[in-house]
């Protein structure tokens, strides 16, 4: 706790330095800045240019040398005990379980509030800058260590990419072999059969999907973000362990109030782009209701059909109960 007080300080003396020096299409953990405001700036650039270099930097914050870390921030320091308690936070060993200590030779202190300002400024020089200086006219946005790169063509791409892993190399860093991604943007406008044409950027899948005009009618295929798999599972499990079923001695109104700052969370974030791919979740939890009504309520337990028609009256008389209602499935 004394730790995360401390970070905190240190955060609050060191941010203002290097606020002013980061660059602007660096979006992790900065103030006003957000994952949405990163996939809204790669959506239109996807548009604007047809390949990108999906960048995935292996175990960036078990990796990170300390060395670099330390003379980046040496550069904005203003007062010298930030530095001082910074490297003593770097070198701390890491207790396990068991309460041995394990010493530790690089990486940063992962979930205390300094990580991702220290780690922002190793990247911001370690790539940012770098590539600004060595492609200037190649446009990217990055959210801690996740990034996308746009090019124009196919071998400007490899080239791009084949440069980032040798300046990482440089630095310390890995980018993983086969997590890192050269993607085709294909849409209607885009006819070239490639291999690769889906990525997923801060829980957003990029991939064609199908879309229509303002009107409504006609339909094309455009190149846009939806909720990635992964995080339609991660839900889905969480979901599942909250085991609604069998809380029958529970009204549906405190299941509501227990479950909604959840499912508000993940409706607001990943319902901004592409909102009907978010649907199964909303299904998924009405099915666990179902479940729930059928075994506390004896009229229903015989019959699903009752169950939703059940259900989907609770949601007529109150339709802003449960946040997932105003999803439209």
């Amino acid at each position: 706790m004394i730790d995360r007080v401390a970070q905190t300080a240190a955060v609050l003396a060191l941010e203002p330095e290097v606020e002013r020096i980061f660059h602007p299409d660096s979006y992790g953990y900065r103030p006003g800045r957000s994952p949405v405001d990163a996939v809204r700036v790669c959506r239109r650039r996807c548009f604007e240019k047809d390949w990108v270099v999906d960048l995935d930097v292996r175990s960036f914050f078990d990796s990170v040398p300390w060395d670099l870390m330390l003379k980046a921030e040496a550069r904005h320091v203003t007062q010298e005990w930030v530095l001082l308690y910074v490297e003593r936070w770097l070198k701390a060993p890491m207790q396990m379980p068991d309460g041995t200590l394990t010493r530790r030779t690089r990486g940063t202190p992962q979930g205390g509030p300094i990580s991702p300002l220290i780690a922002n400024l190793f990247l911001h020089y370690g790539l940012d800058m770098w590539l600004l200086r060595e492609f200037p006219t190649v446009r990217f946005e990055r959210f801690a260590d996740d990034a996308v790169v746009h090019c124009v063509t196919e071998r400007q791409a490899h080239q791009v990419r084949e440069a980032i892993e040798r300046r990482l190399g440089s630095v310390g860093l890995q980018l993983h072999p086969d997590k890192t991604r050269i993607v085709y943007c294909k849409d209607d406008r885009r006819r070239l059969d490639y291999g690769q044409v889906t990525f997923t950027f801060c829980g957003y899948a990029f991939r064609p999907r199908k879309t229509y005009d303002r009107v409504g009618k006609r339909s094309r295929t455009g190149f846009l973000p939806a909720v990635a798999p992964g995080k339609l599972t991660d839900m889905s499990r969480k979901i599942a362990s909250w085991s609604l079923h069998r809380r029958t001695t529970r009204s549906l109104e405190s299941l509501a109030e227990e479950v909604n700052p959840a499912l508000r969370g993940w409706l607001n974030y990943f319902t901004v782009f592409y909102p009907s791919a978010v649907n199964p979740i909303g299904k998924r939890v009405d099915r666990h209701l179902m479940r729930w009504a059928r075994r506390k309520y004896k009229r229903l337990e015989r019959s699903e059909k009752r169950a939703r028609d059940w259900l989907t009256g609770v949601r007529t008389r109150a339709p802003g109960l449960f946040a997932h209602w105003a999803l439209r499935y």
